[in-house]
């Protein structure tokens, strides 16, 4: 069976599902993450409830069958059958690993307080932190056993390239794998960043966790 982490990897290479209208129900990776990934013409629920329900639902849901995973109905549904909560749909990027040291300076920190950082360790395994003058990185296992990227910058330097800089370092400090991020659409300054740091929107992504 094609697993999570297998859709995963391969959208990372540029490979995507069939864009056949269909969806796919895999299993979740872990007990912490169930969820909706949306990729051009082609879904992928990974939960660990009946198939048969997931798509009994999508039936149900009416309207445009291609946006069906990501109506407000089926996730309302989603949520009410696992007792989870989805905080927003996010664009889901990717970027391939780069080599050598990041060009901006870095300085790992064992046990930062910034909210970022507490925010990234409730959502991620094994986070790392790195501060530069201006901002933070982290990197940590999420979604199917991804690397996963967030940043934060400090107001004051803010429309200074700081944030391109720091999505940009997270591929140099990836050892070789792809670096994944989630970020709000509405969010514009941070998709720009990762889109100038040469990360790909590959789909979207609604991410259900535990209450």
């Amino acid at each position: 069976m094609e697993t999570l982490r297998d859709i995963l990897d391969a959208a990372a290479r540029g490979v995507y599902p069939p864009d056949d209208g269909g969806t796919t129900v895999v299993p979740q990776a872990d007990a912490r993450d169930a969820g909706v990934l949306s990729f051009t013409a082609h879904s992928v629920v990974f939960t660990d409830e009946d198939p048969r329900w997931v798509r009994e639902v999508l039936r149900s849901v009416g309207g445009d069958p291609l946006a069906a995973t990501m109506s407000p109905r089926f996730l309302a549904a989603f949520m009410d059958r696992t007792g989870r909560l989805c905080e927003t749909i996010d664009a889901l990027l990717v970027g391939a690993p780069l080599p050598g040291p990041p060009t901006v300076r870095l300085v790992e920190v064992d046990d930062p307080g910034h909210p970022r950082v507490r925010s990234a360790r409730g959502r991620r395994d094994g986070v790392r932190v790195w501060a530069a003058e201006g901002g933070v990185v982290t990197l940590g296992r999420g979604v199917g056993g991804r690397l996963e990227c967030s940043v934060e910058v400090e107001a004051g330097v803010r429309r200074r390239g700081v944030g391109r800089a720091l999505v940009g370092a997270a591929r140099h400090l990836a050892a070789g794998e792809a670096v994944w991020a989630q970020v709000s659409p509405g969010n514009a300054r941070s998709v720009r960043a990762f889109l100038a740091a040469g990360y790909v929107v590959v789909g979207a992504e609604a991410l259900l966790g535990k209450r």
